[in-house]
């Protein structure tokens, strides 16, 4: 069973990821609408969804909102946490719909959970089908020079009476993260493994598919892309008018 869908069902990854909450998420889908221009009932696509944090956004907006995700225990949350969007348990790898919305987002490092690259480059194939032409694509990935600066070996974590565990390394471009989960002493184990994509990678990725890269920046406020300094890397990009 992959790594990804053992875990993110589970309480433990909600608990030690919940600041990534919908305030958190706010900024992003502000700046994503500032910048695409997209207004009240444009069609968007929230790919690897999660919980719905950013779909509840969109849909504040008034936008017509699908948010697809893997685990259906996500997808079971986000249809009671946004009831105005629409939630599909769904592999990103596979097009969801064709030529169907203006907007489709991935964010928040939701590809280089596979074993396959190729898998990766199916997730970027299957968002180009889902747009319309003249639609937006918004990657957000880590910068992996960032990555490799950053990275701390090792940290515990207490979060309401359950203690977390996290060894972290870097090795062939794959960040590996190994989760100890200690309550009332029982031990679960588990494991986050993400290959980092380089700006460069990007580039090629969704040119591959026929998408125009725009622009790539570092987080969702508008800051130009340093690939020394910069945490996140976002790239902006368009399906072509036919």
């Amino acid at each position: 069973m992959p790594w990804y869908t053992d875990w993110f069902g589970t309480r433990y990854y909600k608990l030690l990821y919940r600041h990534r909450n919908e305030e958190d998420a706010r900024p992003w889908v502000e700046a994503i609408l500032q910048r695409t221009g997209l207004g009240e009932g444009g069609r968007v696509l929230d790919l690897a969804c999660g919980r719905g944090r950013h779909a509840h956004w969109f849909n504040e907006a008034g936008l017509q909102v699908t948010g697809v995700d893997i685990s259906g225990e996500s997808i079971s949350e986000a249809r009671i946490a946004v009831p105005g969007a629409t939630f599909l348990v769904h592999d990103i790898r596979t097009p969801v719909a064709d030529s169907t919305f203006d907007l489709a987002v991935c964010l928040f490092t939701s590809i280089g959970y596979f074993d396959d690259s190729a898998d990766d480059q199916r997730v970027i194939a299957s968002a180009a089908t889902a747009l319309r032409s003249g639609g937006s694509f918004v990657l957000d990935l880590m910068n992996p020079h960032h990555v490799r600066n950053t990275l701390v070996p090792f940290e515990e974590i207490l979060l309401d009476g359950v203690l977390f565990r996290i060894e972290r390394s870097y090795m062939d471009g794959v960040v590996v993260k190994r989760i100890r989960v200690e309550e009332n002493g029982v031990v679960n184990e588990f494991q986050e493994r993400v290959r980092t994509i380089s700006p460069t990678e990007v580039l090629r990725m969704l040119g591959a598919v026929g998408l125009v890269v725009e622009d790539q920046t570092d987080g969702p406020i508008p800051r130009g892309f340093d690939p020394e300094t910069s945490e996140r890397c976002v790239t902006w990009a368009k399906k072509p008018e036919r």
